[in-house]
């Protein structure tokens, strides 16, 4: 295959991918397991990867070749995600959003980039709070947005733990203006103020106004992810993680699921074993009414997926189980229908891969979407027991259990 003829963009979605598990070379850890999900049935927001091959490309041959080689193939990857969502990307009245995150083909976690809710401007956000029937849903996912999108593309994320970061203080300071506590104590008319603050924030400090334009944002997002394989913090990891430059990372692109849609949308993380002991106990946090950042941010204080996990996390807090059941139930006990279906997923994707998954999830209107699943890093103590109990339940063999791929 020439040069002009490599293939640099792979659809998945609807139990179909042109990608599978074992291209993680190409599509990067995550576009490989994004793709393989949907090849065994596991319901994954649809969406496309531009591969690790096209990161060496950038820094080649420039920004402006490689969105040159690029175009065509990531407006049919949107059409295709707009035809399986039924929306459409910068429409005002039925808009469909995106989330664009980096994903390597070895693991970095915390190292790269992502933004979310993708594709939104100030009309935008009036027209998807008229479709959802819920403003403050709109502007809660606006303001993440320009947060996001500020720090990741337009270089406004403090360098140094000294510095603070601009959207963090306007955030303090309109609380402190309220008098409230949390951000979801805020009002949507403070969401808007926040939403015209950051505007003003980045235009100070860029000089140039928040783009508004929905495929402007996303190549500014695309570019975001390559150049975020050679910031300091990726470097320093991957020398020492002995992971060489010249692999590249993979972007994916991704149509958007809300878990802040309310009291039935949800997001969380789980793992299929326990990372710490090993033991064979599925486990995990989850929030209602939350996207899928607030769950590793602190903000809010997670809840437990299974009612065991809870019950034991109350045990420790010294919480009674009567304030436990009714203040912080667990996703088994709130949501007992999800949580089958999830207890099933995970079962399915660690027979499937052989090995304890960890695994991010969003729970958008009582619908499940799965948006990552990985082979789940664990304690010592815990590799040990994981790998002799897989070996006993015929999942893997002597040589495995010995050298695990």
């Amino acid at each position: 295959m020439n040069f002009m003829e490599r293939k640099r963009v792979y659809t998945f979605g609807n139990g179909k991918a042109e990608g599978k598990a074992d291209m993680k070379n190409l599509l990067g850890g995550k576009g490989a397991n994004l793709a393989e999900m949907n090849l065994i049935g596991v319901p994954v927001p649809p969406g496309f990867t531009i591969t690790t091959e096209v990161c060496s490309e950038y820094y080649e041959l420039g920004r402006e070749k490689v969105v040159e080689l690029l175009k065509a193939d990531v407006e049919n990857a949107i059409a295709n995600i707009e035809q399986l969502m039924n929306a459409k990307f910068g429409d005002i009245e039925n808009p469909l959003l995106v989330s664009v995150r980096s994903g390597a083909r070895a693991s970095m976690p915390g190292m790269m980039d992502t933004i979310l809710n993708l594709g939104l401007n100030d009309e935008v956000v009036e027209g998807m709070s008229r479709k959802t029937g819920n403003e403050r849903f709109a502007w809660d996912s606006y303001r993440r947005f320009v947060q996001m999108y500020g720090d990741v593309v337009l270089g406004m994320k403090p360098t140094n733990k000294e510095d603070i970061d601009p959207f963090e203080a306007i955030i303090e300071e309109v609380k402190e203006e309220k008098g409230v506590l949390l951000d979801n104590d805020l009002t949507v008319e403070d969401l808007k103020t926040l939403v015209r603050k950051f505007k003003a924030a980045v235009k100070e400090q860029t000089g140039q106004d928040f783009p508004t334009n929905a495929y402007e944002q996303l190549w500014g997002a695309i570019c975001a992810v390559f150049d975020s394989w050679m910031n300091d913090r990726a470097i320093l990891y991957r020398k020492m993680e002995g992971i060489p430059a010249e692999w590249g990372t993979a972007v994916n692109v991704q149509a958007m699921v809300f878990g802040n849609m309310g009291q039935t949308s949800a997001t969380g993380v789980c793992f299929s074993r326990d990372a710490g002991n090993g033991d064979d106990q599925f486990n995990g946090e989850y929030l209602i009414n939350a996207q899928g950042e607030d769950v590793v941010a602190g903000i809010r204080t997670p809840q437990q997926i299974a009612k065991a996990g809870s019950q034991v996390w109350a045990e420790r807090a010294g919480i009674p189980e009567e304030e436990r059941a009714a203040n912080y139930p667990s996703m088994e006990e709130a949501m007992p229908e999800i949580y089958k279906e999830l207890d099933e997923i995970q079962t399915k994707l660690e027979n499937h891969y052989r090995d304890m998954q960890d695994m991010e999830f969003t729970v958008q209107e009582g619908k499940l979407w799965f948006l990552q699943t990985r082979n789940g890093k664990r304690t010592g103590a815990a590799m040990v027991k994981i790998a002799m109990d897989l070996l006993h339940q015929g999942m893997i063999d002597e040589k495995n259990c010995i050298k695990p791929d």
